[in-house]
C-alpha cells in the first residue's frame, strides 16, 4: 500500500514538480517544473536552471571534500568569540526550529522513490509539442542594473503580440509589435498565449496574463489600485535586507530597515484582505524588527512560518544545520492583512 502511494505521489511530481511527503507538512518542489506550468510554447531548461545546483558534481567533490570543509567551518566556529545577546536569542530560535528540520531532511532521506530522481533533476525533460527551450540569461547585465543608470526612464522593450485570436496561434501567424516603456511602467500580457519580448538584443519571454512593473522602491505607490476592490490578494516581498555577504561580494544594493515601513500594504491589499508572504534571514535583529515594528506597521498579523530547506543532489544538506552564519535553510513568515 505504501509503496503504491509512494508511485503515485512520484508520478504527480514529474507532472507538477511537488512532492508531498505522507502524513506530514513537508514538501519537495522542483522549480523547474512548477515554472512550466505557466508555458505552453516554452519549456524552462533544466539544465540552465539547476547549473550552480549541480556544480559540486561537475567539480567532482564527494562526500569526503564536503566533511572536510564542514569540519573547518566547525573549528572556525569554535575559535570565535562568545555570542552576544541577538546572536544567543537567535540560537534559541534555532533550537526550537532543529528538530521540525531534522524531520523534514529525515523524511526525504527515506523516499527513496523521490531521491532516485533528484540527481537527475537537471536533465532535459521531454517538452510539449511545438515547445522551445528557454535556457535562462547569465551573461549580460540585469534588468536591475540596466534600472539603476541614468538612460533607464528611455529605455523601451518591444512586445510580440499576435494579431488572430489572443488565444489562438499556429503556424504562421502574423504578429505586430508593440513598444512600450521599460521602467516605471506597467508591462502587460492581455493574451492566453505566451508573449516574446526583446530588450537590447536580449529575448524574454511574459506568461499569459501577466504583468510586471519595475521600478524602485520609491515608485511602490504607483501599484495602489484606484478602488480597494481591485487590490492584490497576494503581496510576496523579499527585502534586499543589510547583509555583510552581499555587500562584500557586491551583489546587490541593500536597504536599512527603515526603508520598508514605507511600503503601503494596506493600500495594496484587496479590500477582502491579504496574505502576505515575506523571506527573511535567520538574523536576529531582522525577526525581531518584524514582530516589533514592521508588520504592526503594515497591519498585517502573523500567522505562520514556512521554511525552505537547502539540499544538494545527493539529498545532502548544503551546509552543517548549527553552522552559525550559514544555516542551511530560509524562512517564509506569512501573514495576513484585512481590507
Amino acid at each position: 500500500m505504501e509503496d503504491r502511494l509512494a508511485r503515485d505521489e512520484l508520478s504527480v511530481f514529474l507532472e507538477s514538480g511537488i512532492y508531498r511527503f505522507q502524513n506530514s507538512n513537508f514538501i519537495f518542489v522542483d522549480p523547474v517544473r512548477v515554472l512550466n506550468l505557466s508555458y505552453s510554447r516554452f519549456r524552462v531548461s533544466p539544465s540552465g536552471y539547476y547549473r550552480r545546483f549541480f556544480d559540486h558534481v561537475k567539480k567532482g567533490l564527494d562526500n569526503r571534500d564536503c566533511l572536510l570543509n564542514a569540519r573547518k567551518r566547525k573549528r572556525k566556529e569554535k575559535k570565535s568569540r562568545c555570542l552576544n545577546e541577538k546572536e544567543l536569542a537567535a540560537d534559541q530560535r534555532h533550537q526550537v526550529t532543529k528538530p521540525l528540520l531534522l524531520k523534514a531532511h529525515g523524511s526525504l532521506l527515506q523516499a527513496t522513490d523521490l531521491l532516485s530522481v533528484m540527481g537527475s533533476l537537471n536533465r532535459e525533460i521531454d517538452s510539449s509539442a511545438g515547445s522551445r527551450w528557454v535556457e535562462l540569461p547569465n551573461d549580460h547585465q540585469s534588468l536591475i542594473e540596466h534600472g539603476g543608470v541614468w538612460q533607464a526612464p528611455l529605455y523601451e522593450i518591444t512586445l510580440k503580440l499576435p494579431e488572430s485570436s489572443p488565444s489562438i496561434e499556429v503556424a504562421g501567424s502574423s504578429f505586430k509589435n508593440r513598444v512600450v516603456p521599460l521602467f516605471n511602467n506597467l508591462v502587460v500580457n492581455e493574451t492566453l498565449n505566451e508573449v516574446e519580448a526583446e530588450f537590447l538584443d536580449h529575448q524574454y519571454i511574459l506568461p499569459r496574463e501577466s504583468c510586471f512593473y519595475m521600478s524602485d522602491l520609491r515608485m511602490v505607490h504607483n501599484l495602489i489600485p484606484a478602488t480597494a476592490s481591485s487590490g492584490f490578494s497576494l503581496i510576496v516581498i523579499d527585502p534586499p535586507w543589510e547583509n555583510g555577504s552581499a555587500q562584500q561580494k557586491s551583489k546587490y544594493p541593500t536597504l536599512p530597515n527603515r526603508y520598508f515601513l514605507a511600503l503601503p500594504i494596506k493600500k495594496l491589499s484587496h479590500s477582502k484582505g491579504a496574505l502576505v508572504a515575506l523571506w527573511v534571514t535567520n538574523r536576529e535583529k531582522f525577526h525581531r524588527f518584524i514582530e516589533l515594528e514592521l508588520f504592526p506597521s503594515w497591519g498585517v498579523t502573523h500567522i505562520s512560518t514556512f521554511y525552505w530547506l537547502k539540499v544538494k543532489a545527493d539529498a545532502s544538506l548544503i551546509s552543517d544545520l548549527d553552522l552559525f552564519h550559514h544555516r542551511p535553510y530560509e524562512c517564509l513568515l506569512l501573514g495576513y492583512c484585512h481590507g
